[in-house]
């Protein structure tokens, strides 16, 4: 990674700031959630020396910022296995093993689903450069059924499919706590959570949002729930889940930090109902639950959680 470091006096008129405000001022282009992670890190140095970001500035002080840069995306096909449901000429359905990135990103550069389909097959170009021929995501440690668009004909079909809800996609959740009624509705708008920026939250004036869920099974601290989306927002059934007091067993973003072992969420994409693009015939697609998420099951059957 090539680091940046920017240099820079507290004059008097942020004297009395504190140190992540006052930095903010100054270099506009880092937000102040940037800056406490910056400071987390130890990447900022008030006159050579490590303060919190509450500390106060005082007129004179010299601000030490060390930035690291990602490296330059490069999108390569990489030969990884896959778990391909369905192909034809227009589209494919794979099931996603929990762990994979959809998409690389400056924080996943290589080794992801697009950098494995790469090396199985030509991809539609509608989404840019990185994100060739995926049409919808599910989240890193999400498992479970994805579309993936061949060319761009069939990812504009897919994509107006999606947005007008023809496409139908069930999950398997595993959530905290019991229910006591058997169905329902979430109806709550999503954005970016304003006092964190890497979650999403239910806000006012955010995009609406819709997850309809039903219970499967419950055990003593959990229960089994079968979710279906109505829309498609970032980590829509995982900020529904946590806002009506039910987070996704596991999950390290939205969930309490005393949760079920494992690698990430308990939450799978079971089941994906789509029209074929040229044919217009209906295809339906299931993806059993992974090993270890039907391990989890038998042992909270057995109460051994």
């Amino acid at each position: 990674m090539n680091k940046k470091e920017i240099n820079f006096t507290i004059d008097p008129s942020s004297a009395g700031q504190r140190l992540d405000k006052a930095i903010a001022k100054i270099v506009t282009d880092l937000s102040r959630s940037r800056i406490d992670k910056l400071v987390e890190n130890k990447k900022i140095t008030v006159n050579d020396s490590l303060k919190e970001t509450k500390y106060k500035v005082i007129s004179g002080d010299l601000i030490k910022i060390v930035i690291e840069e990602p490296k330059q995306l490069s999108l390569k096909a990489e030969k990884i296995p896959l778990n391909i449901v369905y192909e034809d000429d227009d589209l494919l359905v794979v099931d996603k093993v929990q762990g994979m990135v959809v998409h690389p990103s400056a924080g996943h550069p290589d080794h992801t689903l697009v950098n494995a389909l790469l090396d199985h097959t030509p991809l539609s170009n509608i989404n840019g450069e990185f994100r060739p021929g995926i049409v919808h995501r599910i989240d890193k440690d999400t498992s479970g059924l994805l579309m993936v668009a061949k060319n761009d004909f069939a990812h504009r079909f897919l994509s107006e499919d999606l947005k007008s809800h023809k496409t139908k996609r069930q999950y398997i959740a595993l959530v905290h706590g019991i229910f006591s009624e058997k169905k329902g509705i979430i109806d709550a708008p999503i954005a970016r959570d304003p006092k964190n920026r890497q979650k999403q939250a239910v806000v006012a004036g955010g995009r609406r949002a819709i997850t309809h869920f039903q219970v499967l099974k419950k055990f003593d601290k959990y229960t089994l729930l079968s979710i279906y989306l109505e829309t498609g927002r970032t980590h829509q059934i995982r900020v529904h889940m946590a806002y009506i007091g039910h987070p996704v067993a596991g999950d390290p973003l939205y969930g309490p930090k005393k949760t079920l072992p494992g690698n990430g969420q308990y939450l799978h994409a079971a089941s994906l109902e789509l029209v074929q693009p040229r044919s217009r015939k209906k295809l339906f697609f299931q993806a059993p639950l992974p090993d270890y998420f039907k391990n989890m099951i038998l042992k909270l059957e057995k109460k051994k959680f």
